[in-house]
């Protein structure tokens, strides 16, 4: 009699449960489907917003990230997360892409300046035809809707992701992680503020404060509201939602950047760019993860880019060929190849020809940003012609792919997928496009 009591005891209990797990998951959805109505009708104002009138707003908001104020309150609220990375013993590295100071935010309201400055796609008119009939077909450029992004760390992409959605008429819904919450919502309450005070839906953009797995993932799957999802970080995080959602992606990638160090290379150019590329800054998917290295060339140059790179506590980690050039060099296994390390670590790999140079990215990159120093315009071709990535460099630094850099103002996104958009995505990478047709009464 005891056993049948406590399974019936155990069976109701586990019953309790699940029926509390339903409805924290209907009240969930609710507030999620509550958040993706008011985006979509803040959607529809926003896309019949003229071009001036969003610049204005534009410039309101820039203003109000810079007053004494907005900035003490984004700076404390960003105290916060740094405590508690560092209490959670986040690296260098991250705790940088994390940090904000009063400089990073007056680049951030800058950011908004130059995005001001750049023309609107909305509206313009990619292609135009007169058919036999008469039927004039043109093909104009036009909002998404409503834009999620869901990402890591960076709290300055509160502020891009806004602006460019803004700029191209989509509202936006932000996902954050949990280690930038505090600095993204204080962001947020800033962006609010101004849009009110300048007329505009609150709406027009918003963030997640759950940022629960359970949350994100409802996120994904919110279709009926969300028209294209975009995702920033970790190849964990992009993996989860290529897999997860049922709204559209855009695949944004991991970097993994290889420099190749061709035989007719200039050495001092050489050292320079992988100084740059692997040093300049850390946390960053354009940093240089790989070098690859002609045998000609390497036993002379590879001593003198390690020596550089040692003298900056970088780590460098290569084959026994490598070693037996350089002993600081480090024993490299496979997986060094594959690993964007974002950390003051490198990994090198000796060829013979470009050819082979091309094989061994091809097989380890992430199809983000590779870059050859040359002063052979044939070799330079080859490499240009052979390598598949989005961004394909000859002598300069990997770290120029960047929307800023490429004049696009700030970045949603690099994409190193292949369909819509692909590299640096500025405005017209949140645009779409439909065909306006107009006739004089005609029927088929």
């Amino acid at each position: 009699r005891y056993d049948c009591y406590s399974n019936h005891l155990l069976s109701t209990t586990i019953q309790k449960h699940q029926i509390v797990i339903e409805i924290r998951k209907e009240l969930l959805m609710k507030t999620l489907e509550e958040l993706g109505i008011e985006s979509k009708e803040a959607s529809r104002v926003l896309g019949l917003t003229s071009t001036k009138q969003k610049n204005n707003v534009l410039q309101q908001i820039a203003d109000a990230l810079q007053t004494n104020n907005a900035i003490n309150t984004i700076l404390s609220a960003n105290e916060k997360d740094i405590a508690n990375a560092k209490e959670s013993g986040m690296s260098p590295a991250l705790i940088d892409r994390l940090l904000l100071t009063k400089e990073r935010i007056e680049e951030m309201a800058n950011g908004i300046i130059e995005i001001i400055a750049l023309d609107d796609p909305v509206g313009t008119v990619i292609s135009e035809t007169t058919r036999p009939n008469g039927l004039n077909i043109s093909q104009v450029r036009v909002p998404f809707g409503v834009i999620g992004i869901i990402y890591e760390s960076r709290p300055n992409v509160t502020v891009d992701a806004f602006a460019l959605c803004f700029k191209t008429g989509n509202a936006v819904i932000l996902r954050g992680g949990s280690d930038a919450i505090h600095s993204n919502l204080a962001i947020t309450e800033v962006i609010r503020a101004a849009l009110a005070d300048a007329g505009m839906p609150k709406a027009c953009i918003a963030v997640l404060e759950d940022t629960s797995r359970e949350t994100a993932r409802k996120f994904m799957q919110l279709k009926k509201y969300v028209d294209l999802l975009i995702p920033r970080g970790g190849a964990g995080l992009i993996r989860t939602v290529v897999e997860t959602a049922t709204i559209p992606v855009i695949e944004t990638g991991t970097g993994n950047c290889h420099i190749y160090v061709d035989k007719s290379a200039n050495p001092d150019m050489a050292i320079n760019i992988i100084h740059n590329a692997k040093l300049q800054r850390l946390g960053v998917c354009n940093a240089c993860e790989s070098l690859v290295i002609h045998r000609e060339i390497a036993p002379t140059i590879l001593p003198a880019i390690v020596q550089d790179l040692l003298g900056e506590g970088c780590e460098v980690r290569g084959d026994d060929e490598c070693i037996a050039m350089d002993h600081s060099i480090v024993k490299a296994t496979m997986e060094d190849y594959g690993t964007e390390y974002l950390a003051k670590i490198i990994s090198v790999k000796l060829v013979d020809s470009t050819k082979e140079a091309i094989a061994h990215i091809k097989q380890y990159s992430t199809g983000h940003s590779e870059s050859i120093i040359t002063e052979s315009s044939i070799d330079a071709d080859e490499f240009l012609a052979g390598i598949d990535s989005s961004c394909v460099y000859v002598n300069a630094s990997t770290r120029f792919t960047d929307g800023f850099e490429f004049g696009f103002g700030a970045e949603i996104g690099i994409s190193t997928q292949k369909l819509h958009a692909r590299g640096p995505m500025g405005l017209l990478a949140l645009t779409s496009y439909k065909y306006q047709i107009r006739g004089t009464g005609q029927i088929r």
